[in-house]
């Protein structure tokens, strides 16, 4: 339904046309508007000569902003970085003020962990980062890890035991409190799969048994390395395939909440096949994209598969690293980079990265170095846990990952290593057209490419390219713009819908010089999918000069 008050300037003769040759667009384009584009309000009320807020009263300042200047835009927040930062919310930055001033230092998403929690609490916090979002005008992503299939030992009679190397040790079904000899393992896929020789590794690695002996409801193991086990530590068996589902039941009553929140994404936990995938994509139907945490080896052994389902992944080095040698970590997350990028999906490094600065101000030279080698490697964004959900110093940490990330993307050899890794050209139009305007982009040396998309998946292929310039992001998605705010290199940005060429270079050209991209006579790549709204097709390239 068109706005009653465009309903009404249209109605006046001649209008069309002014204002088509003031933005340089056909009268074709802006008789198909249901209301006054917001970015093109100061420029046709001075063709007008109208008032701004006659054309968008919704705009209009409300009573608490009486005598401040009309319809001035807000400061763009911009990064001058490419690679993305997460930042997981917890108690130490649930407030707005926190919120607020991690995601002005540096925070380009949030990271809800459904581990810890009620669904109030999480309601309010969506609740918040979407305020914060309309107070700086700037998309902000929400990722929610769902909590997946928890394997955890039973209690003891005294809430801990001390195991010694080499004795022995039973994990049964029996629900008693346990002893130094013997604790419950209800789970009985592990006590099923497991064979004689399986290694279990309790507490995050920290005791090592061995299994000896095997009975329908009982292993027999021995300790290879000891220490004291509390109530309820985790366990992992990282030589098998266990045939649990990596969604539980309260995983799924969590989808269900989070996919009428309207998040962006979906942290899956415990993925060891493809079939895990595609059980949370059918589920997400489309309204989030799904994230698979990497954390098991099994994964690693249906990588290509799951690679092929899933909508982008993250490096869990985590558990990643307990089930893993630790040799074989580096490895893992090279390989799992550079599949990711092959496929142009977005790609997490997390956990531990700046580890030392949940207790204090600075991280060791060791953990910069980590975070940096993640940025060398070329992913679309790097993950901080604790230290900002539960730290005492979260604005530090992210702002020292922001530092860290943009100096590394200053250096000469990041670049140079970023262009050897490109990956082939996509045998496909799309791709095509996406490697031609990073090559025009830089034969021009354009301020900038701007993208249009429904859906991301134009913006996708640009970013899988690496472009030496700037991705401005274009979307009437508020939903897209947000889930781009993790892609590398795109500044994301909610526009109306347009139904022409050459209104999507006007377009294009305005926001980038709005955006603090390019400035007049500057050029700027434009590519899009033609006809407009039809997801997946990138078909379209031009290159304008900013007027």
């Amino acid at each position: 339904m068109r706005d009653p008050a465009l309903e009404a300037l249209l109605a006046r003769r001649g209008t069309v046309k002014q204002i088509a040759a003031a933005l340089g667009i056909t009268t074709a384009a802006v008789s198909q508007w249901n209301r006054v584009p917001e970015d093109r309000v100061s420029e046709i009320a001075k063709a007008l000569n109208l008032a701004p807020e006659s054309l968008r009263p919704d705009l209009a300042p409300s009573p608490q902003t009486q005598g401040l200047p009309r319809m001035v835009a807000r400061p763009v927040l911009r990064r001058r970085r490419r690679t993305k930062i997460i930042a997981t919310l917890g108690p130490a930055s649930s407030s707005a003020e926190m919120i607020e001033r991690l995601h002005r230092a540096g925070a380009d998403i949030f990271r809800l962990n459904f581990s810890h929690g009620s669904h109030e609490d999480h309601a309010a916090r969506i609740a918040t980062i979407r305020a914060v979002e309309a107070r700086v005008g700037r998309p902000i992503g929400i990722l929610a890890d769902v909590q997946g299939p928890k394997l955890r030992v039973g209690r003891f009679q005294a809430g801990r035991v001390q195991l010694r190397s080499g004795q022995s040790f039973k994990l049964d079904l029996n629900p008693t409190p346990g002893d130094a000899r013997r604790v419950n393992l209800p789970h009985q896929e592990i006590i099923a799969a497991a064979q004689i020789g399986t290694t279990l590794l309790l507490d995050d690695g920290k005791l090592r048994l061995r299994v000896t002996h095997k009975r329908p409801d009982h292993l027999e193991s021995q300790v290879v390395v000891g220490g004291p086990l509390s109530d309820r530590k985790g366990v992992n068996v990282p030589d098998v395939s266990l045939p649990i589902p990596a969604l539980t039941e309260k995983d799924r009553a969590d989808l269900a909440f989070l996919l009428d929140q309207g998040v962006e994404y979906i942290g899956l936990s415990f993925v060891q096949r493809p079939e895990d995938v595609a059980e949370a994509k059918e589920i997400a139907a489309g309204r989030a994209w799904i994230m698979v945490k990497l954390e098991k080896p099994q994964a690693l052994e249906n990588l290509d598969a799951i690679m092929a389902l899933t909508d982008c992944v993250m490096v869990a080095r985590g558990d990643l690293g307990v089930e893993l040698p630790p040799e074989e970590v580096p490895l893992a997350q090279k390989r799992i980079v550079r599949t990711a990028r092959a496929l142009g999906k977005p790609v997490v490094v997390a956990t531990q990265m700046l580890e030392s600065m949940i207790t204090a101000p600075s991280p060791t030279r060791a953990e910069v170095s980590d975070v940096g080698t993640a940025v060398f490697d070329g992913a679309d964004a790097v993950m901080l846990s604790a230290e900002t959900a539960a730290g005492q110093y979260p604005y530090e940490a992210v702002n020292m990952m922001d530092r860290i990330v943009a100096r590394v993307e200053q250096d000469p050899d990041w670049r140079r290593l970023t262009d050897a890794a490109r990956p082939l050209p996509e045998h496909s139009s799309a791709g095509a057209i996406a490697t031609a305007a990073r090559q025009v982009a830089e034969t021009i040396e354009a301020e900038v490419i701007a993208t249009f998309s429904s859906t991301g998946s134009t913006t996708l292929r640009v970013a899988r390219e690496r472009p030496h310039c700037p991705i401005l992001g274009l979307t009437t998605s508020a939903g897209v713009a947000r889930r781009m705010a993790l892609i590398w290199g795109v500044h994301s940005l909610q526009v109306h819908e347009i139904h022409s060429m050459t209104e999507m270079v006007a377009r294009a050209t305005r926001a980038a010089q709005h955006e603090g991209f390019a400035k007049s006579g500057d050029e700027v790549v434009v590519t899009a999918g033609v006809p407009f709204g039809t997801p997946g097709t990138t078909n379209a390239l031009r290159v304008a000069i900013v007027k």
